[in-house]
């Protein structure tokens, strides 16, 4: 009788060794998750920022300086459910505007315009890296929250559901063709 229940203790005890390590591996995933939220905020920001910055230069035509202004504006100032759409749209005019390298090539020789252009052409680039760590990161949590121990024991607590940061991403072939 007392073996057994030894064995019994010792099994539970190994049970809640398990469901501890896996909460706070998920609450861990969550701590990522919201870094590379940030860290993504901070890259969108960041090309929004540079793209209203040229916008405004002068070194630009004037449609296509108001195409980026107010995609760049309505990026910067877009409802987190909005969010997503808003930035694809930025992406899209970029591609308009930037769509072949005379474009670029304009840009470089205006004063000032060999640092926008590589400004630009970083922030474009780290944009797709930024979201793709975060997907990442959503993507590792939500298989972990799919396991029926999971649900289960409720070991995700309180925290929402990850979403991942769908978007259109693609650079300008331009700017592309310079960061390589």
């Amino acid at each position: 009788m007392t073996a057994t229940l030894i064995w019994i203790l010792v099994a539970l005890l190994a049970i809640g060794l398990y469901l501890s390590w896996t909460a706070g591996r998920l609450d861990r995933l969550h701590a990522r998750i919201d870094a590379a939220r940030a860290a993504l905020d901070a890259q969108l920001l960041r090309r929004a920022s540079v793209t209203q910055e040229l916008a405004t230069s002068g070194v630009l035509d004037p449609a296509a300086s108001i195409v980026l202004y107010e995609a760049a504006h309505a990026a910067r100032q877009a409802e987190e459910d909005q969010r997503e759409v808003a930035e694809s749209e930025l992406s899209q005019a970029l591609r308009a505007v930037f769509a072949e390298a005379p474009q670029v090539e304009a840009v470089r020789e205006a004063p000032g315009g060999e640092a926008a252009a590589r400004e630009l052409t970083e922030a474009v680039r780290r944009v797709p890296m930024a979201r793709r760590f975060h997907n990442d990161a959503v993507g590792a949590a939500r298989r972990l929250r799919e396991h029926r121990k999971v649900r289960w024991f409720r070991l995700a607590g309180h925290a929402p559901f990850p979403m991942a940061f769908e978007m259109d991403d693609e650079p300008p072939a331009a700017l592309a063709d310079r960061a390589a």
